[in-house]
């Protein structure tokens, strides 16, 4: 729409598409993993980033839909590198499983985007017996961090060349319960509100990606960490919901961001030179932006560090 072409101090805005933000960037040498790459603004993250020269590894739950995903990038790119990996997000032992596949097979990791996430479903535990909401969103991504944080490392360090984890939250950390992270409450079925259970999950994503840049600053590794807000997008992350997914499919394409533009800010920080040395932020429409003030609080953020710690061990 019109009304959201005005550029911010980046140059880009609302409207500007993933390719628009890494357009002329190089990223030849460079190997990414997108988390739920098997539609929607993940498969559009990976093709952008493949388009850009970048080495794609596409860790999904459905195999067949990231071969599907593999398949029309390498139609369109006949050049590109994209490999599938198997990852379920909600299941500790399939985290592991990949994190340690990755590892072994010898690929370098500079660029780790934790795209995947699962929007008020109703109260489901994960297969470890947490929320599945909170296991899958923040939890699995979690821990696939801190699993693949050493390589990351060691790929900055040889390469010479900065590293980036970018963990897409979303707005509806607004929405979250009234205390923010129901620590004593993530099981508790009987006060789940699945759009506040959502908005935990959201929140969750912004003030970890806080803690962790804190941590990358003090090992002094470069390595940035960010997250962000992709906006609302006509994609299948409203399947859950009958009535809003048809007024998504009805309506979207006037009111909200085609995938194009909702994969931009990802991509954005991924990739564009721009966001070089720049840490512990958060973005929306691929400028800076400023989250809700319980998501900028740095107690809650090392109290969430502690727990997930506990929870993922």
């Amino acid at each position: 729409m019109w009304l959201f072409k005005k550029n911010g101090p980046s140059g880009f805005s609302y409207s500007s598409t993933a390719e628009e933000v890494t357009h002329g960037i190089d990223g030849s040498g460079l190997t990414a993993i997108v988390t739920g790459a098997s539609s929607g603004i993940g498969a559009e993250t990976s093709r952008v980033l493949a388009l850009r020269g970048v080495h794609v590894i596409i860790a999904v739950r459905n195999m067949t839909a990231g071969k599907d995903v593999k398949e029309a990038i390498l139609k369109e790119i006949p050049a590109a590198k994209v490999d599938v990996m198997e990852l379920d997000l909600s299941s500790f032992d399939s985290v592991k499983k990949f994190a340690a596949d990755f590892i072994s097979s010898g690929h370098s990791l500079n660029i780790l985007i934790n795209n995947a996430g699962v929007m008020a479903i109703p109260f489901m535990l994960s297969k470890d017996n947490i929320e599945l909401q909170f296991a899958t969103n923040h939890l699995g991504h979690f821990l696939l961090t801190n699993l693949l944080l050493e390589k990351m490392k060691e790929t900055a360090c040889e390469t010479k060349r900065e590293g980036r984890i970018v963990n897409v939250a979303s707005d509806a950390h607004y929405l979250t319960y009234p205390e923010g992270i129901r620590f004593d409450k993530i099981n508790d079925q009987e006060s789940y509100r699945k759009f506040s259970a959502y908005g935990q999950s959201k929140m969750a994503n912004i003030l970890s990606t806080y803690e962790l840049a804190k941590h990358l600053k003090e090992d002094g590794v470069e390595i940035t960490a960010n997250s962000l807000n992709p906006g609302a997008i006509s994609s299948n992350l409203f399947r859950h919901m009958t009535i809003i997914n048809g007024l998504v499919s009805t309506i979207g394409k006037l009111l909200l961001k085609n995938v194009q533009q909702g994969a931009s800010t990802t991509c954005y920080i991924a990739l564009n030179p721009q966001v070089k040395g720049v840490s512990g932020e958060y973005f929306q429409d691929n400028n800076l932006a400023t989250p809700s003030k319980k998501a900028r609080d740095m107690d809650l953020a090392k109290k969430l560090w502690d727990f997930s710690m506990d929870l993922v061990k």
